[in-house]
């Protein structure tokens, strides 16, 4: 197996854990806060998904899919162009909202299929091309790849638990 198959599998399990956690879920379970401080299952899947969409576009000098395929104009937000979530406050978090989990998925899926399109062309070698040299050590393709899965995988993981705690306060 080669090093690129492994991201391709850990990256179809994102796309699985994604329409598991949102299907059939709607607008208010989405936006549900456990309290005023916490994220909500829409902006955890949207911030999952723009975070792999910025990071995998600029590593392959791609155009991010939120900006080439209008998700922004679609979602709607009033939120910066170029916002990923990072650092978010209560407030911020509130703004995410969407009127059906089929918009998060729309947004992942197109993200995804860019993100497939890319770790296909990749040889081993490429995994240690320099994508970002602002940290010391600077960071390789194959680094910021493992970082986006593993920042993604932890995000749907908070969104699935906080599906679960859904479920059972409304049993």
């Amino acid at each position: 197996m080669h090093a690129k198959d492994i991201l391709i599998d850990g990256y179809n399990r994102i796309r699985e854990e994604v329409h598991a956690t949102v299907g059939g879920l709607g607008p208010d379970e989405l936006s549900a806060r456990p309290s005023p401080d916490t994220n909500s299952i829409a902006w955890l899947v949207w911030h999952l998904t723009r975070v792999q969409d910025d990071h995998v576009a600029d590593a392959f000098g791609l155009d991010q899919v939120w900006l080439s395929q209008d998700w922004e104009k679609r979602f709607g937000l009033g939120l910066p162009r170029h916002d990923t979530g990072y650092g978010h406050s209560p407030a911020k978090v509130a703004k995410v909202r969407v009127d059906s989990g089929d918009m998060l998925t729309g947004y992942y899926d197109a993200v995804h299929a860019q993100t497939l399109d890319a770790l296909h062309g990749l040889a081993a070698r490429d995994l240690d091309r320099i994508v970002d040299e602002r940290w010391d050590p600077p960071v390789s393709l194959g680094v910021r790849l493992v970082s986006v899965l593993s920042d993604d995988l932890q995000h749907i993981g908070q969104a699935a638990y906080l599906r679960g705690l859904l479920q059972s306060a409304a049993s």
